[in-house]
């Protein structure tokens, strides 16, 4: 029986999930499956007016956005498939619905050697970032990004943080509202608080073929260094 790449990472850790968490992130490209979520953020934030620079640069390839709401609705794609490389790939296919509508892409891989999720962020796979994986004590999952490296060509080299943020992105099921609920937060270590939203969302699970995933499901490059 095949594991996701989540189910990999966390090894019996996986277990203490919630079950809907577990199905949420527990699938792979032979399930044959793919989550549509759609739902509401009760707030979509953005730091100081000094970080603005930082969000608008990350429009250039689908990473981040300098807009800000309430009550803004949300959908998220989770796909599973193999990609060119060989990789199991699953990804992160955001939009939220602001005045002018913001995809944010990101497309998630195992690096066996180091056992952890590796997130290929934007439409070009060009910023690597190390994810660490950790149960909630509701059984939700907490993901945190770590150590980013910068992918271009022929350029590669660790990018520095001063550019960047760093990411908590807190799942978890509310069983008596029945749906999911979501936080993120992204910071920089320099000049405090960046971007993140929370808010609620269902799943709706339907059928699919990796050889029938669209292409505009996936990146335009796929990049071999993690």
């Amino acid at each position: 029986m095949s594991r996701s790449i989540y189910a990999q990472v966390l090894g019996r850790e996986f277990e203490r999930l919630h079950p809907k968490i577990q199905e949420r992130f527990g699938f792979d490209s032979q399930s044959k499956t793919r989550a549509i979520g759609r739902g509401v953020m009760d707030r979509v934030w953005t730091g100081p007016f000094y970080t603005y620079p930082f969000l608008l640069l990350g429009t250039w390839r689908r990473i981040l956005f300098p807009e800000h709401g309430t009550n803004v609705p949300f959908s998220i794609e989770n796909w599973a498939y193999v990609d060119s490389l060989g990789r199991e790939t699953v990804t992160e296919l955001r939009i939220m619905e602001l005045a002018r509508p913001r995809r944010f892409d990101a497309y998630m891989v195992r690096d066996p050697d180091r056992n952890l999720v590796v997130d290929l962020l934007g439409t070009h796979q060009h910023l690597a970032v190390d994810l660490q994986l950790s149960v909630m004590e509701n059984g939700g999952l907490r993901i945190q990004s770590g150590k980013q490296r910068f992918h271009e060509g022929p350029i590669s080299f660790r990018f520095p943080m001063f550019f960047s943020g760093y990411a908590t992105v807190e799942v978890w099921f509310d069983d008596p509202a029945d749906l999911f609920r979501i936080k993120v937060d992204i910071k920089n270590p320099f000049w405090g608080p960046l971007f993140g939203y929370y808010g609620t969302f269902t799943v709706d699970w339907q059928d699919v073929d990796p050889e029938d995933i669209p292409a505009h499901v996936k990146p335009v490059r796929e990049e071999s260094r993690i």
